[in-house]
């Protein structure tokens, strides 16, 4: 990012920036393996499956995630989500589009931002290596004891909330709306993706808007899933710059 960026550039993660679910693969790292550990993941998925074939909002689905890590502390989510990206880093973890894309924004002086349901655990290792400039994500709620309660601080990063952080972003940048970029992938990203002056739809995902609308966003691919390497490698095969500290921003509560 230059001193004083003209523009930004906001990225969803999941299937979008990469090319899995990162929560999902946190939360079977942090639950281990073994029989047991396979039963009680096969169950969570199945609940959030059910709930999405029932048409239950995202954001709703998203608190359901975080019930199931109450209890948990948050060091230990940490070191599983540096752990899982160390290990998925070499197996395709990166969609070469959009990093590539991400890149040239970097590359240009822009503000590189990360806009994602997930938390912590799972985007900070990403944010690091790929060089992004501020990460705003979904924040759980943290005893004082370090430990998850299941329940959210404030509202999950889904939906309209996505915009509203890239509105308050570009607004404190000084920034114009029309000249900014959003990348997504989601029905539920709409909100982001119409928040900018460039909308890039990733993939061919269900997305309501009129296609009068849409025809005049750009696209890119979507990612065919790759499962994770059983151990780490050295490095992506796209390699991202040198690392540095991403901030994380707290959403405000709805």
């Amino acid at each position: 990012m230059s001193i004083a960026p003209a523009r930004a550039a906001f990225f969803d993660v999941d299937e979008t920036l990469i090319t899995c679910k990162s929560m999902a693969c946190v939360l079977a790292r942090y639950w281990g393996r073994g029989e047991v550990a396979a039963r009680r993941l096969a169950s969570a998925r199945a609940s959030l499956q059910r709930q999405i074939r029932e048409g239950v909002p995202r954001e709703q689905v998203n608190r359901s995630f975080f019930r199931f890590l109450a209890g948990s502390h948050l060091d230990d989510l940490e070191t599983c989500g540096r752990e899982w990206y160390e290990t998925a880093r070499a197996g395709g973890l990166l969609h070469a589009p959009v990093y590539e894309a991400l890149r040239r924004h970097r590359d240009a002086g822009d503000l590189i931002v990360l806009v994602s349901g997930a938390f912590s655990a799972c985007l900070d290792p990403l944010a690091r290596e790929i060089g992004a400039d501020l990460v705003v994500c979904t924040v759980p709620e943290v005893t004082s004891q370090g430990r998850l309660t299941g329940e959210l601080s404030g509202p999950p990063m889904i939906g309209e909330p996505k915009a509203e952080a890239a509105r308050r972003i570009i607004s404190a940048f000084g920034l114009a709306a029309e000249e900014c970029f959003a990348y997504a992938d989601d029905e539920s990203d709409l909100p982001l993706l119409r928040s900018v002056g460039h909308p890039v739809l990733v993939g061919e995902g269900p997305i309501s808007a009129p296609a009068s609308e849409t025809a005049s966003w750009s696209r890119l691919p979507g990612p065919e899933p790759v499962a994770p390497p059983v151990s780490p490698a050295a490095s992506p095969t796209a390699s991202p710059a040198a690392a540095r500290p991403a901030h994380t921003l707290t959403p405000r509560a709805a």
